[in-house]
């Protein structure tokens, strides 16, 4: 049984059959078996063992494969029929809201960009599985990789409707300090011909969208004790910062909001199976002889996960991938370099362009370095919303990770942008582009010096 999940004229997506069980990692097979024949009762009665198959590449959420061997089948036929059920960690409700993944999902599964999301249950989600190469963060500096990445997130960007995870603030809507900011910054009205209009910024504010998501990631943290307030208070007057600096930026083609990602590490970059290479989902690619920089083509990639899509706007869902390539490990000497971005971002404009709606849209070098420029002013940011992100799985997750030392790294990279922005503000510098060296001659960081290399 697949189901098909049929969008309306907005984008949103139909209802998705629900399964009123639980998944417990503590009895994983018999729970997922149960979960397997509630959503295929035929499994139940019919030849062939269940085959499970557990993945441990996040670090939020549990993974499994669950496949019926059938008498004969091939490993092939075993996968196409196969499914996966993701269960969530515990507590990430605060983090996620699980109903605007199920729409993020379907929609994506409508428009061919995802795999066929066939239930959801009381603590998860199962979809069909899908075949592939897990990519590594080695994986996502190899150029035919990193360019079959930009052209499916410029597809992503150009054909999904924002509305289909997001809507209008409702007359109730309680306006938080953030909310007031894009309120005062992008509902303005300009004089146009002698005529009063409203400038795109009037419907430039979806809700939910970036500056919402993080204002209530920062309204969760615990103020128990007097430094836990005084951190809680320096993050939010940091977002209010960021916002005035970041908040109306114009994105492409005047869309300041696109459908991202925003969580496009390795593990959720699937490279996608070809005649003339191998196929094993369980594999990294990172054994394969690196390719020659400017001859090959791009590969085939799909994305998973999609728990995070939010509104948000374009130059962040990219810097934030750039910052994917140091990997968890956070291997600063490993994010692109000035002409490895822009040679990614040329392959996503190309493709943004290629999937737009109507087909007229043209960009040019302008728009590249309008991008290009965007990006470098949003490379901070990805270490802000993760720091935060982590100082609250901390408190609640049970995977086993150094979350407390992942915050204060990524919390770094944040106020290392910040120094660099305002050193060369100061100075009367090109603002973005990164740093060799922070006020007074210092050496900056090496992400910021990594950042600036040609």
């Amino acid at each position: 049984m697949i189901m098909t999940n049929p969008t309306d004229t907005n984008g949103r997506a139909g209802p998705v059959k629900h399964l009123p069980l639980y998944f417990d990692n503590n009895d994983a097979e018999t729970t997922a078996t149960k979960l397997a024949f509630a959503l295929f009762p035929e499994w139940e009665n019919s030849e062939g063992a269940l085959d499970f198959t557990r993945f441990t590449d996040g670090i939020t959420n549990n993974l499994l494969k669950i496949g019926k061997r059938r008498p004969g089948w091939t490993e092939e036929q075993i996968d196409a029929d196969a499914i996966l059920l993701r269960a969530y960690g515990r507590g990430t409700d605060v983090l996620i809201d699980r109903e605007r993944e199920i729409r993020a999902h379907s929609v994506l599964s409508s428009q061919n960009l995802a795999p066929s999301l066939l239930a959801h249950f009381e603590n998860g989600l199962l979809y069909r599985f899908m075949r592939g190469t897990v990519c590594t963060p080695e994986d996502l500096r190899r150029p035919e990789v990193y360019r079959g990445v930009a052209r499916r997130l410029g597809q992503w960007h150009a054909v999904l409707p924002v509305s289909a995870i997001a809507s209008k603030p409702s007359p109730t809507h309680a306006p938080s300090p953030v909310d007031s900011l894009l309120g005062d910054r992008q509902s303005t009205d300009a004089v146009v011909d002698g005529d009063t209009k409203k400038t795109s910024r009037d419907n430039a504010a979806p809700t939910p969208n970036l500056w919402g998501i993080m204002q209530k990631w920062i309204q969760a943290l615990p103020t128990d004790t007097e430094t836990k307030l005084q951190r809680r208070d320096q993050l939010q007057q940091e977002l209010e910062w960021i916002v005035k600096e970041l908040g109306d930026t114009p994105g492409i083609g005047d869309n300041p909001y696109v459908f991202s990602h925003c969580d496009l590490l390795s593990g959720n970059v699937i490279i996608m199976p070809s005649p003339d290479q191998p196929n094993d989902a369980t594999l990294s690619s990172s054994t394969a002889k690196p390719a020659k920089p400017s001859s090959t083509p791009p590969l085939p990639v799909s994305f998973i996960d999609y728990e995070y899509a939010t509104p948000a706007p374009a130059a962040f869902d990219l810097a934030n991938h750039f910052a994917e390539w140091a990997g968890f490990d956070c291997d600063h000497a490993s994010v692109p370099t000035r002409s490895q971005r822009r040679d990614f971002l040329r392959h996503y404009l190309a493709s943004y362009t290629a999937h737009t709606a109507t087909a007229t849209t043209t960009l040019d070098d302008a728009d590249l370095e309008q991008l290009v420029e965007q990006v470098d002013r949003f490379r901070g940011l990805p270490g802000f919303y993760w720091g935060i992100w982590a100082l609250i799985q901390a408190l609640i997750s049970q995977i086993e990770f150094d979350y407390a030392g992942y915050a204060e790294v990524r919390l770094g990279e944040y106020w290392a942008w910040k120094e660099a922005e305002g050193t060369r503000s100061a100075e009367g510098c090109e603002v973005g582009s990164g740093a060799e060296v922070n006020g007074g001659g210092k050496e900056a960081p090496l992400r910021e010096r990594r950042w600036a290399e040609d």
